[in-house]
C-alpha cells in the first residue's frame, strides 16, 4: 500500500518523465487515480492504494498566485498530504472568471479569459509534482446566488452575449442559494432544455476538460452541496464521462448532495447510479457530532457494501471561527473518518474549519503516522462498537485487521476493554500520541489476547492505540 507522499520539488527532468507517461491524456487506468483494483473502498494511484488526507486554506486554489501556491501544496505534502478540494469558483473578491471582460466591464461568453485557465492548469501540473490528489468541483452554487451572482459573467446583465429574455435568467436572486432559484441549474435538455445557456456551460466545461483530461490526478464532482435536480448533475456526469472516452481517458465522477442526513432521498441518486457516479462524496455528514456522525458514516457504508466505492470527505467542518462545530468538532470528525474506513478526509478552509493551520500539520502528521504502521486500506471497522466493552458514548471507536492489528482511537483520553477472545497468543501496544505526533511509549508493553483486554490511555486528548501481533 502507498502511504508515503513524494516530499520536495521534481527536477525538471523527472517532470519530464511525468509528461511523457501522463501527456496527452494517454495515461493508463493504472496509472490514474481509480478505486483501488485490491480494495475497492479506496484509491489507486500509480498502480497503488492510497489514503487521501488534506487541508487547504482556500478552496479555489487555482486562484492563488504561483508562489503563495507552491507554499501551500508543500506544506501540505511535508505534512503527510496528498488531497485538495478546488471549486472552480469565482466568488470572492479578486477572482478571475472563466470568460474575458471588455473595457466597458461586461464579459464575452463567445471568449474565454486565459488568465483563469492558466491558473487552473498551473494548479493541477504542481499537484502532480507532489502526487497530489485534486477533487474537483465543476459548479458551485454559491457562484450563482446573491451577491457573487451581481458580478457573475452568466448574469445576463453583465454580459453582452445574451439578455434577460434571450436567457431566461434573472439580473437578481436574493435568497440562499439552497433555494435553487437560478434557472442556471435548469438548462439540461431534461429540464428546461435551454440551449441559450447551456452551449456556453458546455464549452465552460470544454475548456476544463481540455486542461484536465491531461492529468492523472483528477477527480470530479459535479457540485458543491447541490440541493438541486438529479438532472442537472447526472446530464454533466455523463458528459464530462463522454467526452473523457472519446479521448481515451477513465475519469471518476460524483455528486455531492446537501442533507447532512445520509439516508436522505437524495442520496440514492448517486447510490444507486455506481455506473455514473463510480465514488461518493458524504461531506455534508461532517456536520454531524460525536457519536451521531460515526452512525450515519457506517450506515452509508453498509448501504454501499454490496458495490463498494471510494467514499470521499472533501470538507470537514469544524472550528472555534466558525459556525459548524468547534475545534474539536473538527478533528474528531477528521480522525473518525480515518478510522471509520473511508477513502480520504480533508480539513475544510477557515473559517469553517482547520484549513492548513498548525493544528492541522499536526494532525496530518499522526494521521500518515498512523497509515505507515497500520494498514487501514484492508481494516475492518467495528460498527456497532461490539468489541469495546466499558466503552460511553462516543469515547472510543475501533478498526481492525483480525488476527494481525487493532488500531483502537480515543477521543479524548479514556479506558476500554477491547474483546480479543478471538485471537491467541501476545499482541503489541504501542500508543499514538496525536497531537505530539510521537508513538509512546519507545519499548512495546504486551498482552494476551483474551476477552477483555484493558486500554487506558496516557492522558487526555485524541490517542490512537495500536496492537500487533507479536512475532
Amino acid at each position: 500500500m502507498r502511504t508515503m507522499v513524494h516530499h520536495g520539488r521534481m527536477q525538471m527532468c523527472a517532470y519530464a518523465a511525468i509528461l511523457m507517461v501522463f501527456g496527452n491524456a494517454l495515461a493508463s487506468d493504472t496509472e490514474s487515480i481509480r478505486p483501488s483494483v485490491s480494495h475497492p473502498s479506496f484509491w489507486q494511484f500509480r498502480g497503488e492504494t492510497v489514503v487521501l488526507l488534506g487541508g487547504s486554506d482556500d478552496d479555489n486554489l487555482f486562484q492563488w498566485n504561483e508562489a503563495e501556491l507552491r507554499e501551500q501544496l508543500d506544506r501540505l505534502v511535508n505534512a503527510g498530504g496528498n488531497y485538495i478540494r478546488n471549486t472552480m469558483s469565482s466568488r470572492d473578491e479578486g477572482n478571475l472568471w472563466p470568460f474575458a471582460q471588455g473595457d466597458d466591464g461586461r464579459y464575452d461568453l463567445d471568449h474565454p479569459n486565459e488568465q483563469y485557465w492558466n491558473h487552473f492548469e498551473t494548479l493541477l501540473r504542481l499537484a502532480l509534482e507532489r502526487d497530489i490528489i485534486v477533487q474537483i468541483e465543476v459548479w458551485d452554487r454559491f457562484d450563482f446566488a446573491r451577491e457573487p451572482w451581481l458580478v457573475n459573467p452568466y448574469n445576463p446583465a453583465n454580459n453582452r452575449t445574451y439578455s434577460v429574455e434571450e436567457s431566461g435568467l434573472q439580473t437578481q436572486y436574493p435568497n440562499h442559494p439552497g433555494q435553487n432559484d437560478n434557472r442556471f441549474f435548469f438548462s439540461v435538455p431534461k429540464l428546461d432544455d435551454n440551449a441559450q445557456v447551456l452551449r456556453y456551460q458546455q464549452a465552460q466545461v470544454d475548456r476544463m476538460l481540455s486542461i484536465s483530461l491531461d492529468y492523472p490526478n483528477v477527480l470530479y464532482c459535479m457540485d458543491n452541496e447541490t440541493s438541486g435536480r438529479p438532472e442537472w448533475g447526472a446530464y454533466w456526469a455523463d458528459y464530462i464521462r463522454n467526452a473523457a472516452s472519446k479521448k481515451g481517458v477513465t475519469v471518476h465522477t460524483t455528486e455531492m448532495w446537501d442533507p447532512w442526513n445520509l439516508s436522505h432521498p437524495m442520496h440514492r441518486h448517486t447510490i444507486d447510479h455506481p455506473e455514473r457516479y463510480t465514488f461518493v462524496d458524504i461531506s455534508q455528514n461532517n456536520h454531524q457530532r460525536g457519536q451521531a456522525h460515526w452512525d450515519n458514516m457506517q450506515a452509508f457504508r453498509q448501504r454501499l457494501a454490496d458495490q463498494p466505492r471510494p467514499i470521499n470527505c472533501v470538507k470537514v467542518y469544524g472550528a472555534d471561527t466558525g459556525r459548524f462545530g468547534n475545534d474539536r468538532d473538527g478533528i474528531e470528525r477528521f480522525w473518525r473518518n480515518l478510522i471509520g474506513g473511508l477513502a480520504s478526509t480533508r480539513f475544510h478552509r477557515p473559517d469553517s474549519g482547520q484549513g492548513l493551520n498548525d493544528r492541522a500539520v499536526e494532525h496530518l502528521r499522526a494521521a500518515r503516522m498512523l497509515t505507515e504502521a497500520f494498514d487501514v486500506t484492508s481494516a475492518i471497522p467495528d460498527r456497532d462498537s461490539r468489541l469495546l466493552s466499558h466503552r460511553v458514548e462516543n469515547e472510543a471507536y475501533l478498526t481492525h485487521i483480525p488476527g494481525k492489528q487493532y488500531a483502537v482511537l480515543f477521543t479524548d483520553g479514556g479506558s476500554v476493554n477491547l474483546d480479543l477472545s478471538g485471537e491467541e497468543g501476545l499482541f503489541e501496544i504501542r500508543w499514538l500520541d496525536v497531537n505530539l505526533g510521537k508513538w509512546q511509549p519507545s519499548s512495546k508493553e504486551k498482552v494476551k489476547a483474551g476477552p477483555s483486554v484493558s486500554l487506558d490511555s496516557p492522558g487526555d486528548g485524541i490517542w490512537v492505540a495500536l496492537l500487533d501481533r507479536a512475532s
